[in-house]
C-alpha cells in the first residue's frame, strides 16, 4: 500500500522530477532525456545510468524476447507429446507438486499463478485426455485431489531425454553461482512484478 500511496501522491501533486533528489542519488539527466527523444520509463536512480533508461529498456525488451523463445520450447515440448504448451506445462507441474503431497486445483493456480478457473479448464482437457485422474479429498469433501495417469506419466518420461537436451542448451550460459543468483532474482521479480500489476490497476481505476 505505500507503493500506491506514493503513486498516488505523485499522480495528484507536483512533478517528481521537480523535487530534490535524495543525496547520494542519481539525478535525473534532462539532457540524456532529450536527446533519446522520449520520456524516461523509470525514475528510480538504481535503473539508470548516466541519466538514461537504455539499459532498463534494454533489460526488459531482452526479457521479452527471452520469454517468447521460452514460450515456444514450451509450446515444443507439448507438440511432442501431442499436448497444447499450457497442457504440458500443467501436466507436469502436477506431476513434479506431487512428489510433496496432494495436489489441488488451487495449488497449481498458485504454483503457475494463473486463475483456479483457468487450471479448471485445463484439468478437464486433461481429464478427457486419461492424463490426470480428479478424486474427491477423503478429509475435504469440497477439494479435488489431482493425480497423474499411467499415460501422462509415460509421455512426460517419453519427453524427458529431448527435455534435458533442450533445457541445458536453453540454460548452457549459466555458471551454477549465475544460476542460484538468477533464481533468487526471479523469485523477487515475480513476487515485485504482481505488485506492479496491482498498482497499475489501481492507478488506472482512479
Amino acid at each position: 500500500m505505500a507503493q500506491i500511496k506514493t503513486a498516488v501522491r505523485e499522480k495528484g501533486g507536483a512533478p517528481a522530477g521537480r523535487r530534490a533528489a535524495p543525496r547520494g542519488s542519481a539525478t535525473v539527466s534532462k539532457v540524456a532525456a532529450k536527446e533519446a527523444g522520449t520520456a524516461l520509463t523509470v525514475s528510480r536512480p538504481e535503473l539508470l545510468v548516466g541519466g538514461s533508461d537504455a539499459a532498463f529498456r534494454r533489460l526488459v525488451h531482452g526479457l521479452f524476447s527471452f520469454l517468447a523463445s521460452h514460450e515456444a520450447i514450451r509450446a515444443g515440448h507439448g507438440r511432442t507429446i501431442g499436448l497444447a504448451g499450457i497442457e504440458y506445462t500443467v501436466l507436469i507441474s502436477i506431476a513434479h507438486l506431487a512428489q510433496g503431497g496432494d495436489v489441488s486445483v488451487s495449488a497449481v493456480a498458485q504454483h503457475l499463478r494463473l486463475s483456479g478457473a483457468f487450471i479448471t479448464n485445463v484439468c478437464k482437457r486433461l481429464v478427457s485426455l486419461g492424463l490426470i485422474d480428479k478424486a474427491t479429498d477423503d478429509r475435504d469433501r469440497r477439494r479435488l485431489v489431482l493425480t497423474v495417469t499411467a499415460e501422462g506419466r509415460r509421455r512426460l518420461e517419453r519427453l524427458a531425454p529431448t527435455q534435458r537436451q533442450i533445457n541445458d542448451e536453453e540454460f548452457g550460459c549459466l555458471s551454477a553461482k549465475e544460476f542460484a543468483s538468477l533464481l533468487d532474482v526471479v523469485d523477487r521479480l515475480v513476487d515485485s512484478a504482481e505488485k506492479a500489476v496491482a498498482l497499475q490497476r489501481y492507478v488506472q481505476a482512479k
